[in-house]
């Protein structure tokens, strides 16, 4: 009987040592109603911005965070990267910027919530939207329909990600950051268009059952699957404008899990810009019509290294207009007007998540919404007007509303935020020469040619065959490169057209050695043909064909389905007199890569013979590397590599693969570069764009060389493979600093002016009232006031931040008073 007593005695104090371990873990609950998620017990707004680890680097992560934090965010969304994951069946990844449990770790440092969107197909305009080539070699596989090699590999992946999480203790349940988790992802956009209505449906409740299987503790969700929802999941809105929106069954909390805050680039496209009051506008309108939790794609885009980036043709840079721009710099006044907006939301969470609400239309395109709890009570005004400023009268008070924007009144009374009144300065970014201690003015370069020899003739290939195959199939997407080659005898010398129909989307042609021809894709047709005079001599002659993807397919119905390389040809020799030699079907040798990706050039290893010491380097000569060494610039600045000169190939910094290059491809001149109005619905297609810049301009001549890929106080060194034929004598390193900062205000306004990152006000340069001209770095017009400009001056010059309170006496006896416009250069 003693024996048992201590026993249980024993028992007992080690379950209350679990409880109370389980309790200073801080396990969180999260479930959800019709208002919002409920967080240990507490309806909560929810403010989260997406940044995706892979395209920064783990020593940004912590900085990314810590800003997203101080914007306001209570919570960081990202996809999981299959295809970066598990880049070989069953050998994986999670190493450098794939550390996906580092990464939440850092979140749940930051003290911040996380949303964990697994898909695994994820689209993000990554590579092939995320899912493996490999999966392509498996017989029977079908992409995202209801089949059992498919599935099988998704429900591994799947697994093998929560188990990391669990074991990392990553779920709110464990006392971890991760608050949702989603599975699949935009399916319901594309359902219904792959002729298979059945596998469709039975595959997306599959994937809810699975999700569910894995028992997180947290709620699943799926994002744009408004038709054929699964019971066991909460289904969301993307898009740049949710507040219409609302889910499709009772009992579940509006929710919009990608508001696009800008749009991904192309290499033939402009930059696109979504205007800090449209966006502020997008917001205010959603918690306006009982929206819960939001979230930001992108709050920090970053960067596509190595051979990351989707399309086809989706650029290096994933700035994608962000909050954060793609080095993690503040994007003012994008950053700090959310902010602003953030504080009054959350100052009224209480009263938007229990509080009654009622809507009130004052005519078309006026709305008023007043939330009502106890005692208190909060409004929204919104103007949907894209022409015409109106005012509004609330409670005996009329409120003045700019066209397209909304007020909000946390006591229904005084106005704390309008969508369109931006209070926050703006930043111009400029890019600085390096100004390392002996860094000469200009690289000193070497070069080695790329060894093309072993594919000049159709021997040693990987295996033979008598057709033109698909290049994604053939290569498992391992390189970017896959040569078709093959040979006939030929009697006599004779002169042919050589015609090659492909939809890759470049083609070199080489005939006897020789490079005869070079085309790629324009204008987003991934179908085109190469045609180029040949000369054969007497006897047997070889054609190599290298063909090359720049991104492959990541969005659209059967996406993977989309063909690359010169499959099915036809391929032909046509002489003179219209004759052809059809080479479709003759015997094709079969190599994927370069002989540099086998020799790994990239890493820069002892025994590489470089050519150039001499001082001369050829240029403009196509597969050819070149070599340079650099010293770090200094501070803390971010640095980027300004490949102007150069045409197209890829670029390392002390064997880190910065992504592809391709300055020399111009972007299109379009509408939307010539006009710019936040007022209006934003689209990022069709006739409606607006806010484009660069127009004409290299699509990307600046590609981001992270701090952590240099090292300081010793030299750097620089690879460019350049394999279309261009000049280096132009690259240079260079840093991304503040140029100038403008702000503007009227009397009574306290105005702030920050250059940030240890950098100091040089000058003021602006202080006028009416500015009517330019934009910040180039303002013009106005009244100038010497008042104003001896007060800035004084306050600001030498410090890196500095606050002034405009007055009526800066206006002075010849201005009249209005806004106040401030430029000043850092």
């Amino acid at each position: 009987m003693g024996r048992r007593g201590s026993s249980w005695c024993r028992w007992w104090v080690a379950l209350l040592v679990l409880a109370v371990a389980a309790d200073a873990v801080g396990c969180t609950s999260v479930s959800y109603d019709d208002r919002s998620l409920v967080i240990d017990g507490q309806r909560r707004i929810i403010l989260s911005g997406s940044i995706h680890y892979p395209r920064s680097t783990p020593e940004m992560w912590p900085d990314l965070i810590k800003k997203a934090k101080e914007g306001g965010l209570d919570a960081i969304e990202t996809y999981i990267f299959w295809n970066g994951h598990e880049p070989h069946r069953r050998q994986y990844n999670f190493e450098g910027n794939y550390d996906v449990v580092r990464f939440f770790k850092e979140i749940q440092n930051a003290g911040m919530y996380a949303i964990l969107r697994i898909g695994p197909y994820i689209c993000g305009e990554w590579n092939y939207g995320g899912l493996p080539a490999w999966l392509r070699d498996i017989p029977g596989m079908q992409f995202r329909l209801h089949n059992e090699p498919f599935e099988n590999e998704m429900e591994t992946f799947t697994t093998l990600i929560v188990n990391k999480m669990k074991d990392s203790k990553m779920f709110a349940e464990q006392g971890g950051p991760i608050i949702l988790a989603q599975i699949e992802n935009e399916y319901g956009n594309i359902m219904g268009k792959l002729n298979n209505n059945q596998s469709a449906s039975e595959y997306i409740h599959w994937c809810a059952d699975m999700a569910n299987k894995q028992n997180v503790g947290v709620p699943w969700i799926m994002c744009q699957q408004d038709d054929d929802v699964p019971h066991n999941v909460v289904n969301t809105c993307n898009g740049f404008y949710c507040h219409d929106w609302f889910p499709n069954r009772t009992g579940i909390p509006k929710i919009w899990t990608e508001n696009w805050t800008g749009w991904f680039k192309a290499w033939d496209k402009p930059d696109f810009h979504r205007s800090a009051e449209d966006i502020a506008f997008a917001v205010a309108m959603f918690f306006q019509k009982r929206g819960s939790l939001q979230n930001y794609y992108m709050y920090h885009g970053g960067t596509n290294f190595g051979r990351t980036s989707g399309g086809p043709y989706i650029t290096t840079s994933y700035d994608y207009d962000a909050p954060l721009d793609e080095y993690g710099n503040l994007r003012q006044p994008k950053y700090g007007h959310l902010k602003e907006l953030h504080s009054v939301l959350k100052s009224m969470e209480k009263t938007l998540v229990h509080g009654e609400y009622f809507d009130t239309n004052y005519g078309d395109n006026i709305t008023v919404t007043k939330y009502t709890l106890d005692s208190s009570s909060a409004c929204f005004i919104n103007n949907r007007f894209d022409d015409k400023d109106v005012n509004v009268t609330l409670d005996g008070a009329t409120h003045l509303l700019p066209a397209w924007s909304v007020s909000i009144l946390p006591d229904c009374k005084t106005v704390a935020f309008n969508s369109a009144k931006i209070k926050t300065q703006t930043s111009v970014m400029v890019k600085k020469p390096n100004t390392a201690e002996q860094e000469q003015e200009s690289l000193k370069w070497s070069w080695m040619p790329e060894n093309l020899s072993p594919f000049m003739t159709d021997e040693k290939g990987n295996f033979r065959k008598n057709e033109l195959l698909e290049q994604i199939v053939t290569s498992t997407d391992q390189s970017d490169y896959l040569w078709y080659r093959t040979s006939l005898n030929h009697k006599g010398e004779g002169s042919y057209k050589l015609y090659v129909n492909t939809t890759g989307h470049e083609l070199y042609a080489f005939v006897n050695g020789k490079l005869i021809g070079k085309n790629h894709s324009a204008d987003g047709d991934f179908v085109f043909q190469l045609e180029s005079p040949v000369k054969l001599h007497d006897g047997k002659n070889y054609i190599s064909l290298l063909s090359a993807t720049v991104g492959l397919k990541n969005y659209g119905p059967s996406f993977e389905k989309m063909p690359t390389g010169i499959v099915g040809g036809p391929v032909k020799l046509i002489d003179s007199n219209g004759t052809a030699i059809d080479l479709s079907n003759s015997s094709w040798s079969y190599k994927a890569g370069l002989a540099s990706e086998y020799r790994q050039i990239h890493l820069d290893k002892p025994g590489y013979k470089w050519n150039g010491n001499n001082g001369t380097i050829p240029i403009n000569r196509p597969f050819t590397w070149y070599k340079a060494t650099f010293e770090a610039p200094s501070g803390e600045d971010a640095v980027v590599v300004d490949l102007l000169g150069l045409n197209k190939g890829v670029a390392w910094v002390n064997g880190n693969n910065l992504g592809r290059y391709w300055p020399s491809y111009r972007a299109a001149e379009m509408a939307g570069c010539h006009r710019c109005d936040y007022r209006g619905a934003f689209q990022a297609e069709g006739d409606g764009t607006r806010c484009l810049t660069g127009c004409g301009e290299p699509s990307q001549r600046y590609y981001h060389v992270p701090r952590s890929f240099l090292a300081a106080g010793e030299p750097n060194t620089l690879l460019l493979f350049e394999e279309a034929g261009g000049d280096p004598s132009g690259v240079a390193l260079r840093t991304v600093v503040p140029g100038a900062v403008c702000t503007s205000g009227e009397a009574g306004d306290a105005v702030t002016l920050s250059c940030g990152g240890g950098h100091a006000v040089s000058s003021v340069d602006v202080a006028s009232f009416g500015v009517g001209r330019g934009r910040c770095g180039a303002y013009e017009g106005g009244c100038e006031s010497k008042a104003a400009y001896e007060a800035f001056t004084a306050a600001c010059v030498g410090k890196e931040s500095c606050t002034v309170e405009i007055t009526g006496a800066f206006a002075g006896a010849g201005c009249l008073s209005g806004v106040l416009t401030v430029q000043a250069t850092c």
